[in-house]
């Protein structure tokens, strides 16, 4: 390496963060300036300082160049129409002379009662951890006679039968 002999002038670590003194310049009291050989050389070019056209004639060319640029846009890229927006409702379903008659019904049904039907009220059979099933119109009704206090069920008659 050429700076072998450097390396021993001093700590490892004062001369990673500082550097070696005397490689780029003799004048070891030489202070840094803040520019670099790039900007000294190369300076960002200035304009002349004074107006070039006149107000009217700068706003005139803006003028020009914002309509004949919409002119060219407008014959580029004509206007799409309007699509004919249709439901799935009004083209599928909407029949001239269709008449919508519900089936008659086969049993009275009173919908605050009844059980609804659902998949596990029509498979409970097949289904594990439920208790015996009492009556199939409402197989999962809640038994709480197992967690009712012993002293409010003295009071009142048992809600199940024994089976035997």
């Amino acid at each position: 390496r050429a700076t072998a002999l450097l390396d021993n002038t001093g700590p490892r670590s004062h001369i990673n963060r500082n550097g070696h003194r005397g490689i780029l310049t003799v004048d070891t009291a030489s202070k840094i300036h803040g520019e670099s050989t790039v900007k000294a050389a190369f300076t960002a070019p200035t304009g002349p300082g004074v107006r070039q056209k006149g107000l009217r004639a700068e706003l005139l060319e803006k003028f020009l160049v914002k309509t004949i640029s919409e002119q060219i846009q407008a014959e580029l890229s004509p206007d799409l129409p309007a699509p004919e927006l249709c439901s799935v409702t009004g083209a599928d379903y909407t029949v001239e002379g269709f008449k919508s008659v519900p089936p008659a019904l086969s049993m009275e049904r009173d919908y605050k009662t009844d059980q609804a039907v659902t998949f596990w009220s029509e498979n409970y059979q097949k289904v594990q951890g439920v208790s015996a099933v009492r009556t199939s119109e409402a197989p999962f009704r809640k038994n709480t006679a197992f967690s009712t206090p012993v002293s409010e069920r003295l009071d009142h008659p048992l809600t199940f039968t024994y089976d035997s």
